[in-house]
């Protein structure tokens, strides 16, 4: 009886010293990069975190509220010239902004702080 030996498909031969050589600097190269990746993942995740908690901890600052007593309203009366005549108007916190034209034609912006209850600017617009 003869016995036939077949190559199995699945039996791996050694491989020549230059392709091992090769293989194994693939293999280093790869663990290399992928250490790389690693480290670079963790960095994002750490300033992510960073930037969330800054900004949660961070004193927004908020314009100053106008304290106004609970038992009656804020009562003031602003000195505007004779003959100014008002366009607009605009409020940021206890501030007011009265802009208008003068009785000459001139535009002027006054703006009003009404914790102190004066004119804390005077503003003369001059346009070319």
């Amino acid at each position: 009886m003869t016995t036939n030996q077949f190559d199995d498909p699945n039996d791996e031969k050694p491989l020549d010293p230059v392709l091992e050589k090769v293989r194994r600097k693939m293999i280093r190269l790869l663990v290399v990069s992928i250490g790389i990746i690693l480290v670079a993942l963790v960095g994002v995740i750490i300033a992510i975190v960073y930037k969330t908690k800054e900004v949660s901890q961070k004193d927004v600052p908020q314009s100053q509220a106008l304290r106004v007593p609970s038992d009656a309203p804020v009562n003031a009366t602003v000195n505007l010239p004779a003959g100014f005549r008002v366009t607009s108007t605009a409020l940021s916190g206890d501030r007011i902004l009265f802009y208008g034209v003068t009785a000459t034609g001139q535009p002027k912006a006054y703006v009003f702080d009404m914790s102190t209850a004066s004119v804390i600017a005077d503003i003369t617009l001059s346009g070319q």
